[in-house]
Parts: C-alpha cells; structure tokens; sequence
C-alpha cells in the first residue's frame, strides 16, 4: 500500500504544480492587461489634449478654402488682363499685293 500511496501522492503534487504555474500565468496575464488598459486610457486622453478637435479642422478647412478663392481670383484676373492686351492689339495687314 505505501508504494500505491507514494504514486498518488507523486500524482497529486505533480498536478498542483501544473495548477500553481498556471495560476502563476493567468495572474501575470491579468497584471499585463490592467497595465495595458492603464497605457491605453492615458494615450485617449494625450491624444485629446494634443490632436486637432473639430472645430479646429473646420476653421483650418475654411481657410484653405479662402486662399483657394484668392487663387482662383488672382487667376481670374490674369486671364482678364490677357483679353485686353489682345484686344488692344490693332489687325495686322498683309504687305501682299
């Protein structure tokens, strides 16, 4: 009987062993996750503080589009100034018999 009592209990310390590590790992696990949502949580909040807000992108978005109407004006105005240099420009006449 003692030989059948030493294999249980080798058994028996074999399995809490296998059982302890493992604890071991999902407490190591659970510690990394907490740290992760930590590391998270803090990035959401510098990301709010230091990124564009909407209202930002929208007063950056109407100024680009007020340069761009300058642009196109300026544009404009060249081609205007074009028309009336050729306008201005009297017909030419053959020397041609």
């Amino acid at each position: 009987m003692t030989v059948e009592v030493g294999i249980a209990l080798a058994i028996f310390v074999a399995l809490s062993g296998v059982f302890w590590k493992m604890y071991d790992m999902i407490q190591k696990a659970g510690e990394k996750g907490e740290k992760a949502q930590a590391d998270l949580a803090a990035h959401k909040v510098h990301a709010a503080e230091v990124f564009a807000t909407k209202q930002g992108m929208q007063e950056q978005t109407a100024q680009l589009l007020r340069a761009i109407e300058g642009i196109g004006n300026r544009i404009d105005s060249i081609s205007e100034r074009i028309d009336r240099a050729f306008e201005r420009q009297p017909a030419r006449r053959s020397s041609q018999p």
